[in-house]
This record gives C-alpha cells, structure tokens and sequence, in this order.
C-alpha cells in the first residue's frame, strides 16, 4: 500500500468521530429541549450542564479534526 492512501485513510478514520460529535451534540439539546417543555421551571438550573455536556461534546469533535489534520500534513 503507498504511504499517501494509507495517510488518507488515517485520516478519514479519524474524522470519523466529527460524525459522533455531531450526534452527541444533537442529542444534548434534544433532551434538554425536551425536559425543558416538560418541567420549565427546572430549565434554568439544567442550563450549565448543557453549556458543558456541549463543550465537552464539541472538545472531541476538535480533537478528532486535529488528529485527522495532523496525519494529513503533519506526516
């Protein structure tokens, strides 16, 4: 196998995980939508864990992008 398709493929294994990102994201707001029209009055207090569920989420997501760029260009 030549060494730039096994870069590319590094690479696209890697950004696999912007994709999971992207769902868990999707998913933290989904639920925070949905507890919040169920119980508004606890919508506020669940605020700061949603700001963190998201940066944790999207943390990940960058780590993934980051990686996948370092195999592109970095190797």
């Amino acid at each position: 196998m030549d060494v730039a398709a096994a870069k590319l493929i590094g690479a696209g294994l890697a950004a696999i995980a912007l994709g999971g990102a992207g769902v868990g994201i999707g998913t933290i707001f989904g639920n925070y939508l949905s507890a919040a029209i169920r119980n508004p009055s606890a919508a506020q207090k669940q605020f700061p864990n949603l700001l963190l569920g998201f940066a944790l989420a999207e943390a990940t997501g960058l780590f993934a992008l980051v990686i996948a760029l370092l195999i592109l260009f970095a190797f």
